[in-house]
């Protein structure tokens, strides 16, 4: 497992200090998921990739939703379960999701999984298969 961040000047959406909203479907397509079903699937996840799942944005307030992303143009095939929205670009609209800094305070928003060179983003099939096991449905 590599634990090495993923260089921000890589992943240029990635605000340096702070946090800011990033357009879904451009930079990245994301998965909502509030808690706890969120966590759960956030765990697993971790543990089917020996901790490097790749980028897991967690809100701190609220629902406390987990954004799972990953590469664009790629969620909106699936038909995700109840409690689960793919936000991507789209006909239905824009979507937006806020993105911390990798280091110091962005808070209402931190890293439950940071990006790193091996996972730069989440692998949609297995974020399907474990989406499907977790809440309990066939994908």
């Amino acid at each position: 497992m590599n634990t090495e961040p993923f260089p921000p000047d890589v992943h240029s959406w990635i605000p340096a200090t702070g946090h800011a909203l990033r357009h879904a479907g451009i930079h990245f397509d994301a998965v909502r998921i509030a808690a706890p079903l969120a966590e759960r699937v956030a765990s697993e996840l971790m543990r089917c990739t020996d901790f490097d799942a790749g980028p897991i944005v967690r809100e701190l307030t609220g629902e406390r939703s987990h954004y799972f992303l990953l590469p664009p143009q790629t969620v909106s095939p699936y038909a995700w379960p109840p409690g689960v929205r793919a936000l991507t670009r789209g006909d239905r609209g824009l979507a937006y999701v806020g993105v911390p800094a990798l280091t110091g305070i962005t808070w209402p928003l931190d890293w439950r999984s940071t990006p790193t060179v091996e996972a730069p983003f989440v692998e949609r099939e297995l974020m399907r298969e474990v989406v499907g096991r977790v809440a309990g449905v066939v994908t």
